[in-house]
């Protein structure tokens, strides 16, 4: 059947700001569907409130509302635009919580607005724990012993009577929000109480425990005519017990019985037609248990495009989110074309001749206290993704991406090597729990006691073991006389040239040369959705060692952008929104543009972004043979924030050009001695500071400088251990605690302006001539990072003369630093004088915002000016500048209920949303600006 032609003119809801559990995989999914829905001619109206998205740009939907998600922003869409219908189901929960909401106000009813790609009936089910399992029973799908609990004492009733260890798991929420396994009696009621406070209905699931049971996902499409395609298997590394997004997992599964899949298959898609009719995306997850019989129970089903969507488009190259738009407009599968091969239909399920293994990445050190325990609640902020022709390499690429400090799994020196300890990590998992499991099989520990303590499949930890004999192999060895097949079959199993010269003893520029004499090199494959059964068309690429190259380099002038690795706390979506307009300004200026980055959930990682994606870590080995392979022009690392920058040394080191400002000023802005010597030279104020390298320096120089200290390490985001001290006791901890986590980094004393406003100012700079993207004053006083702050752009109270004055000291100091491309100036004000805190010749958190206030695609420009095809005079610039714009932070401090809650000069929001008010009167403001100097006078 053709698409559904009464349909003109769908809205789109998205999922606001970020927070743990739902990141920038909808951003992901909204920008694809709305895109696709546009193909077809229909108008797309989209509301998010979230500025630092892609899908909120002008380019991406016909009408963009940077609204909050309330019903009353959708009756003003409604009542300005003729919308047929809403599709909800790209938003994650937050937009489906908005249109069930909708729905009951009668809004869509009252505005003639059908809702499509999903059945709000089939909502119900799914997220009324007791009606699902009632819906499971009827149809014969299996579930584990549960029971419904709506008061704490029916709740005390159910545990009694299934015994320890029980779940529970909170209705209606995200990300497993509220959701324990609880193993001892004492610690219930707490965990019990918590969990019906977090549901909105006041209704928890408690279930037996399946400790040790192996868990799994199918990503599934259903078009309206009821044809149904499996689209990934999704097997977690880790057993039943933690949250499938806190769980390292991989595609396809690799330890599942055929036959054990065809019935979970069948049991899926049995599930999809009872919840409900309709046509789109839905994800189902099972336990299975870990024995001969492989019994299978249901745990639980999403009718909607779901965070495991963005990673099963990803692992296959199947784009779910468009498809899923096309089928809610009236497409059969059977009549869309798979995007990959071009040849094929969309019924044509994927076929994978690659492994891929996703790994979480965590920001406990952003909150002190926290429980660290892995559990049913997710906990983890960003994800990456490897890809590799066995287990083995994609997990060692997928350690490679995650930037913790780890040359891969293992081979660099940094084992645990305390057995208590390692036995522990292995009974209760954490973010390091993988790391401590190599570590166990080095130190010797039977592989019988490791699979007590984990209950992880015998086949996994047989894979790691193997990584354990390959070392010992390899360490028997030296440069000289190491034979071709052992390096050869260490990097066909993912060995990092760095990990091969630490089990050599050698250097790592050592190892690159000793395996080119030995011909042994990347080579790319595509990623097909096939198999290589049919041709593909979209050049989305992995690396591995074979022979076969399927990466032609053309004679196309090229440029790389580097892209910003996983979401974490300081460094999140907003550096994959530049990198993406990176990457399109470098098309517009003829330039053939090639991605590079290994998170899943965005939209830079989509393979129509680029001219060519290379799903890499961004890690320098990688990234030097894509490198020598692709010979580009140039590379961009302005735009992906510190994970681009800190390769910036290695590029300029061996030759490579980086576009727009030089590795030298970048490198300038960074050394505060030499940053300060520049302002002292142009007479620019600045607070008095120092560098120290170890803890008796820094007691030695707070008496000159006096006390407070803002206390901070270089090369560092999102004020990463940044810390406000009052007396030498405080310092003297501090700089130890750094040193201990950071040897290498020199560190940086300021006197703390007390009571100062703190403003920033957003900037391009073509090398001489400047202009102010736009300047923002924090509600906040200075000492509270200007990522977790209230800011409003223009200022609200600092007065002409300041004004001035940080616009001149911008323009000043952008010039001085040979800028080409972005700057960022963040200003501490006290007394009508304007003293400098830090300057960044590079992209900043806070750009996509005012791109967003002023409707300009500032990014855009400032790359046109990296690349050289344009001057800052060449742009007529034409800012929308009506009324305020405020940056809103949004914290997930309910994932870690007892952590501290304090501010301060270290980041701890996840995400932000954008508020447009008329003027300073505006109710939100006075609210907003009351709540916070209420909450600082405390």
């Amino acid at each position: 059947m053709p698409k559904d032609n009464s349909i003109k003119s769908i809205l789109i809801i998205g999922s606001g700001p970020i927070v743990i559990g739902q990141a920038c995989e909808f951003d992901y999914s909204g920008s694809q569907a709305s895109r696709s829905l546009r193909d077809e001619g229909i108008e797309v109206t989209l509301i998010n409130s979230n500025p630092a998205t892609i899908m909120t740009d002008e380019f991406v939907a016909d009408n963009i509302y940077l609204k909050p998600l309330e019903p009353e922003s959708i009756v003003e869409i409604l009542e300005q635009h003729k919308i047929d219908a809403v599709l909800p189901t790209m938003g994650g929960q937050t937009a489906l919580n908005l249109c069930i909401k909708c729905d009951e106000l009668g809004i869509w009813e009252d505005h003639n607005v059908r809702i499509i790609g999903v059945d709000l009936d089939a909502i119900e089910i799914t997220e009324n724990r007791e009606a699902f399992r009632d819906l499971m029973i009827e149809i014969g799908v299996p579930m584990a012993p549960q029971d419904t609990a709506k008061s704490f004492l029916e709740g005390k009733n159910i545990a009694q009577k299934f015994g320890f260890p029980v779940c529970i798991r909170p209705s209606y929420t995200l990300g497993g929000s509220g959701a324990a396994i609880v193993y001892e009696e004492e610690k219930y009621d707490d965990l019990l109480n918590r969990g019906l406070h977090e549901s909105p209905i006041h209704e928890v699931m408690i279930d037996k425990a399946l400790l040790g049971w192996k868990e799994y996902e199918l990503e599934l499409l259903r078009d309206a005519n009821d044809n149904v395609v499996i689209i990934c298997s999704i097997e977690n590394f880790d057993p039943m017990g933690v949250h499938t997004g806190d769980s390292i997992t991989v595609a396809p599964a690799m330890t599942l019985s055929d036959t054990t899949f065809q019935k979970m298959r069948d049991m899926a898609i049995k599930m999809m037609r009872a919840i409900g009719n309709f046509a789109g995306g839905c994800n189902v997850q099972f336990a299975v248990s870990p024995d001969d019989k492989e019994d299978i129970i249901a745990i639980e089903i999403n009718p909607r495009v779901s965070r495991s969507s963005a990673l099963a488009s990803k692992a296959t190259g199947y784009p779910i989110a468009k498809i899923a738009s096309k089928l809610a407009i009236g497409y059969h599968l059977d009549e869309l074309k798979n995007q990959i091969t071009q040849s094929t239909s969309a019924l044509f399920e994927p076929t994978l001749d690659y492994v891929i293994v996703k790994i979480p990445r965590w920001n406990f050190n952003k909150f002190a206290g926290a429980d660290r325990s892995l559990g049913l609640q997710m906990k983890s902020v960003g994800e990456v993704m490897g890809i590799g022709r066995c287990f083995q390499e994609a997990l060692q690429k997928a350690c490679q991406s995650l930037e913790i400090g780890r040359n891969g799994l293992g081979a660099d020196g940094k084992e645990l090597r305390n057995q208590d300890e390692i036995l522990h990590s292995l009974e209760f998992p954490s973010w390091n729990r993988l790391f401590h499991i190599y570590d166990a099989f080095k130190l010797g520990i039977p592989f019988k006691t490791i699979f007590e303590k984990t209950k992880i499949t015998p086949w996994f930890l047989r894979q790691i073991e193997d990584l354990i004999h390959l070392e010992r192999k390899i360490e028997r060895h030296t440069l000289d006389n190491i034979p071709r097949e052992l390096i050869f079959e260490a990097k066909q199993k993912g060995y990092a040239d760095r990990q091969i010269a630490h089990l050599l003893r050698c250097l790592e520029s050592e190892v690159f040369t000793k395996r080119h004499d030995f011909d042994i090199k990347r080579v790319y494959k595509l990623v097909d959705t096939c198999a290589a059964e049919f041709p593909a068309a979209t050049p989305y690429y992995y690396s591995t060692f074979e022979e076969e190259n399927e990466s032609v380099s053309s004679g196309e002038e090229k440029i790389i952008v580097l892209g910003s690795g996983p979401n974490r706390i300081g460094q999140g979506i907003e550096f994959d929104y530049s990198c993406v307009h990176g990457v399109l300004a470098a098309k517009e200026c003829g330039f053939e543009t090639i991605m590079i980055n290994c998170n899943p959930e965005t939209v830079s990682t989509d393979f129509d972004t680029a001219d060519k994606l290379y799903f890499e870590p961004v890690f320098w080995e990688h990234i030097y043979d894509i490198i020598l392979h692709e010979k580009p022009v140039g590379v961009i690392v302005q735009l992906g924030g510190q994970t681009a920058l800190k390769l910036a040394e290695k590029l300029e080191r061996y030759g490579i050009k980086i576009m727009g400002t030089s590795y030298e000023a970048l490198d300038l802005a960074e050394d505060r001695g030499s940053f300060s010597d520049i302002l002292k030279e142009n007479k620019i104020p600045y607070p008095k500071y120092g560098v120290v390298e170890s803890a008796e320096q820094a007691i030695e120089l707070s008496r000159d400088l006096g006390f407070p200290l803002l206390v901070r390490p270089s090369y560092v985001l999102g004020g990463q251990k940044m810390k406000i001290v009052i007396n030498e006791s405080e310092l003297e901890k501090h700089v130890v605690d750094i040193l201990r986590d950071m040897p290498e980094n020199k560190i940086l004393l300021d006197h703390f302006l007390s009571g100062a406003t703190e403003c920033e100012c957003d900037a391009i700079c073509d090398g001489k001539d400047v202009y102010i993207i736009g300047v923002m004053q924090h509600i906040e006083p200075a000492g509270i990072h200007s990522g977790d702050s209230y800011a409003v752009l223009p200022p609200y109270n600092i007065g002409d003369f300041v004004l001035q004055q940080i616009e001149d000291i911008t323009k000043k100091i952008a010039v001085e630093l040979k800028t080409v491309g972005l700057i960022n100036v963040q200003f501490a004000v006290k007394d009508d004088k304007v003293y400098v805190i830090e300057a960044n010749p590079r992209a900043s958190r806070t750009v996509p915002f005012i791109a967003k206030a002023y409707r300009e695609p500032y990014v855009n420009y400032a790359t046109k000016v990296m690349l050289g095809k344009n001057k800052v005079k060449d742009f007529k610039f034409n800012p929308h500048k009506e009324g305020y714009a405020i940056k809103i932070p949004v914290f997930s401090f309910n994932k870690f209920p007892n952590v501290n809650k304090e501010l301060g000069p270290e980041m701890k929001s996840t995400g932000e949303a954008i508020r447009f008010i008329k003027n300073l009167k505006d109710p939100f403001f006075v609210k907003v600006y009351s709540e916070r100097n209420l909450y600082l006078s405390k």
